[in-house]
């Protein structure tokens, strides 16, 4: 099969993460993480818009907030903020803090929020990891659950870096990846209750050693229940039938550190990847990329219910 990966002009980020496709409006948010920036993609435009949060060193994800064309839920260090941004100005303001959590805590000080996404209800899953020393060593991560309301619930402890996730509203799944396992898990997931239960490996990224494993990053699912995974160190977009395990298909990049991906455009059959360009990757590592004829269309994703 053939596919084609082209870049989005001026779509640097040092941290390109957190990929959300506004079908509503046909843009597309992402984050450059350290910078503490907030990206738009417009397709009707073809061009990239980029925002300063004030106050703000670090923005881990962006959701848009349901019923608001210009206001989206940030992560921000061990803080969920609500932002205001009309999309266009070189700066975004800081409206109020929706949630904090690990306070009160000094092993948690080196700790921000990475990866955060919707579930097909609105609600809200959004993850730590550490910030400052070794992640692999101090599994002091978490993944927390915020509901319409402002009820904030702990889903899983003992995380190294939380980040990829993805839900199956056909099948009841929820996938998700802690970088740290180097693999993907399938829950079974209630959509009234918004609890997972029952986790079981479905993607394997381990190597024959330590050194080679791969690093499982940000991921996306498609109409067919396949699953889309970023690998940090590896060039590389597994697309894998999370049923049986199989790699169908190796979408390959341009740079190393792939850090995420979602579908999106007018018929979702676009795959827009974020890259990183951390510890001085050469170019084109940070740039956007847009990944067309891969015959696959994903699934809307969902705004934050506040």
């Amino acid at each position: 099969m053939t596919y084609q990966v082209e870049p989005l002009a001026n779509s640097y980020a040092e941290l390109g993460e957190g990929p959300h496709w506004d079908a509503e409006t046909q843009n597309l948010y992402y984050v450059d993480i350290t910078a503490g920036k907030l990206l738009r993609y417009s397709y009707k435009d073809d061009k990239v818009y980029e925002a300063k949060i004030e106050g703000e060193d670090l923005a881990s994800f962006i959701i848009p907030v349901a019923g608001s064309s210009d206001t989206f839920a940030v992560g921000a260090g061990r803080r969920v903020i609500i932002v205001k941004w009309d999309g266009i100005s070189t700066t975004a303001q800081v409206e109020k803090t929706l949630f904090e959590v690990q306070k009160n805590d000094k092993r948690f000080e080196g700790n921000r929020f990475n990866d955060g996404k919707c579930d097909p209800k609105g609600r809200l899953f959004a993850g730590t990891m550490r910030y400052v020393g070794d992640e692999f060593e101090h599994r002091w991560g978490e993944l927390y659950k915020y509901e319409e309301g402002g009820n904030v619930e702990l889903v899983k402890t003992d995380v190294g870096i939380s980040n990829g996730l993805a839900w199956n509203e056909k099948t009841n799944k929820f996938y998700y990846i802690d970088t740290t396992d180097f693999e993907v898990k399938e829950y079974d997931y209630d959509m009234e209750t918004g609890k997972p239960a029952n986790p079981k490996v479905v993607f394997n990224l381990r190597r024959d050693s330590p050194k080679n494993h791969l690093l499982p990053d940000g991921m996306t699912i498609d109409s067919d229940g396949n699953i889309y995974v970023a690998t940090f160190n590896g060039h590389t977009i597994y697309k894998v039938n999370p049923v049986t395990g199989k790699i169908l298909m190796e979408i390959k990049l341009p740079c190393k550190q792939i850090t995420s991906a979602a579908f999106g455009g007018p018929n979702l059959d676009i795959l827009y990847v974020t890259t990183s360009a951390r510890g001085n990757e050469p170019k084109p590592a940070g740039t956007t990329y847009k990944v067309t004829g891969l015959k696959a269309k994903g699934l809307p994703m969902t705004k934050i219910q506040i």
